[in-house]
């Protein structure tokens, strides 16, 4: 009987053992995808996964998918920290996400970075929800990556970038990167506080609402950048700790507003606006503060826009 139950405890040993070496394996620092890649792979280098949602749940908390080849990766959900990366040396990851959102993020306290990408809502009779859809997590980075073509309607539909969080604190950052032909290039939006938004490098262009929408709770700071050919530029439509700083931008050729600050306070310094049928609106004079290094040669709706004085 001792040794029947020696060989027993032996072989729950083993079973354990190799139990744990599986999950270990399973839950690898980085994966790999690639267009003749098979989800039933471990995404290992020289057994890719077909798609990023098979490739993460292989992928451990804090780790990074890399594409070996261009392809389309399919849309994902992301419940906790992670890098994909397109890997431009080797390919441009796509997400097409055609009737559907191609990223969605939403995890508390998760970070995640979307790099190298192109995310496609697909064809206008069948466009994607949202490209990017932040609704939980600490943050969240998008660089390198060009989104376009999401216009489905509605209230929470047809933005580049959805951000809408339910908790104060969180942040986005957008650099090196195209928002195109959505019906909003960002919306951000919190329940409470506030979330803020870091912009750099960027360009929003043909989108048919607005370039930048920030309802309540969203504060942008947009800096070197491109806001042009939308219906409405920047769209600050929340209060509270809503309001936008657009810092050497061009807002250029808008068929709206370039700038509409509502009541809400933004400041522009080194910016640019042009071509907009009205390049800055507020609903009392003082609303808009300028560091005086403007170029603006549209008109200004709302009263004089407050110089701030130098230190």
């Amino acid at each position: 009987m001792s040794k029947v139950r020696f060989t027993l405890n032996i072989l729950a040993v083993a079973i354990f053992t190799l139990t744990v070496a599986s999950m270990a394996q399973a839950q690898a620092t980085r994966t790999w995808v690639s267009g003749v890649g098979d989800d039933a792979n471990p995404c290992s280098r020289t057994a890719p996964c077909k798609t990023f949602a098979g490739a993460i749940s292989k992928t451990a908390a804090g780790g990074e998918i890399d594409c070996l080849d261009p392809g389309g990766f399919g849309a994902v959900t992301i419940t906790k920290s992670i890098t994909i990366d397109g890997t431009h040396g080797a390919g441009f990851g796509s997400i097409l996400s055609s009737s559907t959102n191609g990223v969605i993020v939403n995890a508390a306290g998760v970070i995640v970075t979307l790099r190298s990408l192109s995310i496609n809502g697909g064809t206008p009779t069948a466009p994607g929800i949202n490209g990017v859809r932040f609704l939980q997590g600490s943050k969240l980075n998008i660089e390198d990556c060009k989104i376009f073509n999401f216009t489905t309607t509605g209230v929470d539909q047809g933005a580049g970038v959805d951000i809408k969080m339910t908790a104060s604190g969180a942040s986005v950052n957008i650099k090196d990167t195209d928002i195109f032909n959505c019906t909003r290039g960002i919306r951000a939006t919190t329940s409470t506080g506030f979330v803020s938004v870091l912009v750099e490098n960027t360009a929003f262009q043909n989108n048919n609402q607005d370039g930048i929408r920030l309802e309540n709770g969203g504060f942008a700071s947009i800096r070197d950048s491109i806001i042009s050919l939308n219906a409405t530029g920047v769209n600050v439509t929340g209060g509270g700790n809503s309001g936008a700083n657009l810092i050497g931008t061009m807002v250029v050729g808008n068929s709206a507003v370039g700038l509409n600050a509502n009541n809400n306070t933004c400041r522009i310094g080194n910016s640019t606006f042009i071509g907009n049928v009205t390049g800055i609106s507020q609903t009392a004079a003082n609303t808009v503060k300028t560091f005086g290094d403007n170029n603006i040669a549209d008109t200004i709706v709302g009263g004089a826009i407050q110089l701030i004085p130098q230190q």
